[in-house]
């Protein structure tokens, strides 16, 4: 008899999946109120150097990114007892993602409900818009700015309750280049799984943020600065919408590289840049002289002192914030609060030096107030940031489409795309 491949979604945990440059992360979780969640487990895998499959957003080998989501996923799935966790939600990056405002008109001639199914197809007719005229570029994710109901504008998506003869539909466009979808895709077929919905980072992060602080943060105007491991984002936000989203292609890694290039192997680099490294040389609480072992290359050992490596550290930070800084400074009088989030915001001293270069009060992201009480403290770090605002977006998104099936790809699917590669990397 022919395997099931379809079963309500709402029937599954909420999964969330991750896919950073230095580690790909999936967490499992359920409601338990409004806004509040249990974790029921979380694991990860790191990437091997030499070896990535993600770098900077993108997956570049599908087949091996396949086979680490299936991984984490069965992982996942026997940690919190259930025979397998089929589908997941996940966020977005990369280095080419950029926003461009669209909208959508729809005269339904006398006023109707709102359906969720006119949405939805006003959604998708501004992600053709985009793509039909780029046919380089994707739509990462589509993020209401504002909706006008027979003239009459407002920030909340419509209801079925409410009725209209004109619907305008307003959103941001997330896009970049049109292999971060098409890898994506690829890699969850090969990992025999769906993607129940895609979002990208920037709406993750700001959603947790505002739920956990007020919306009023979101209306006065607010920016996120994401320090990843291979890219670091600027996204800035005010009054229903994203006013910038800028992207360096450089992270924590670059960090951790260029303390290699001194002459010690990267994973040496990583240790003494966790322990010891601080932004900038004034925040240097205690002057200590460090010795390290040398890269087998070299051999033996090699002396660095603490002030030393805030020196080396705070040029290569120059270079990464610098051109945000800039583009923070053109819209500081229009916002009131710079969120640090991402495993570079644990960097010591990474907060002052930040404060030291803008206006805006600078402070950490929390996602706290959306997990029970009870959580392990390890999951309100920064770097889970984007998994949690995942989930939380994941359970908005299942409750405006009820009854909606998970759809496996099956044999035949996931064998056409195995064969496809074979051929694409054999030329």
């Amino acid at each position: 008899m022919a395997r099931k491949q379809q079963q309500p979604a709402d029937s599954l945990p909420l999964v969330a999946i991750d896919l950073g440059s230095d580690c790909v992360r999936a967490a499992a979780a359920r409601r338990i109120a409004p806004d509040l969640f249990q974790i029921l487990g979380v694991e990860e895998r790191s990437q091997k150097l030499g070896n990535l499959c993600v770098e900077q957003g993108i997956i570049t080998q599908s087949s091996n990114a396949g086979y680490v989501i299936a991984e984490v996923l069965k992982l996942l799935a026997n940690r919190i007892g259930v025979s397998e966790l089929p589908t997941a939600f996940v966020s977005l990056g990369g280095q080419s993602m950029q926003i461009v405002a669209v909208y959508s008109r729809r005269d339904q001639a006398r006023k109707k409900e709102i359906s969720q199914s006119l949405l939805d197809d006003m959604e998708r007719e501004c992600k053709q818009k985009i793509e039909l005229r780029n046919p380089e570029v994707a739509v990462l994710g589509l993020v209401p700015s504002y909706f006008k109901l027979d003239g009459v504008e407002q920030d909340e998506i419509p209801s079925e309750e409410q009725r209209a003869a004109l619907v305008e539909a307003h959103y941001t466009a997330f896009c970049g280049r049109k292999m971060i979808d098409t890898q994506m895709q690829k890699a969850f077929s090969q990992a025999a799984r769906s993607i129940e919905h895609a979002f990208v980072r920037p709406e993750c992060l700001l959603s947790a943020f505002a739920t956990c602080d007020g919306n009023h943060v979101l209306m006065n105007g607010c920016a996120v600065l994401d320090l990843g491991a291979q890219t670091t984002t600027l996204t800035v936000y005010k009054g229903g919408q994203y006013l910038l989203n800028k992207v360096v292609p450089k992270g924590g890694y670059h960090i951790t590289r260029m303390l290699e290039q001194q002459g010690m192997s990267f994973n040496t680099a990583e240790v003494l840049k966790k322990k010891y490294g601080c932004a900038a040389p004034e925040f240097v609480e205690k002057k200590v002289r460090l010795r390290v072992p040398a890269s087998p290359e070299i051999g033996g050992d090699m002396v660095i002192d603490s002030q030393e490596l805030a020196e080396a550290i705070e040029l290569k930070l120059q270079e990464i914030l610098d051109p945000l800084f800039e583009e923070l400074k053109k819209v500081e009088s229009r916002i009131t609060t710079l969120y640090i989030t991402g495993g570079g915001s644990m960097l010591q001293g990474i907060a002052e030096y930040i404060q030291n270069h803008t206006s805006v009060t600078v402070q950490y992201g929390a996602h706290n107030l959306l997990l029970h009480r009870d959580t392990d403290e390890k999951y309100l770090s920064p770097q889970y940031t984007s998994l949690i605002g995942t989930i939380l977006l994941g359970q908005d998104y299942r409750d405006t489409h009820k009854n909606q099936m998970v759809q496996r790809p099956n044999f035949f699917e996931r064998m056409k795309e195995t064969t496809l590669d074979m051929f694409i990397e054999s030329e």
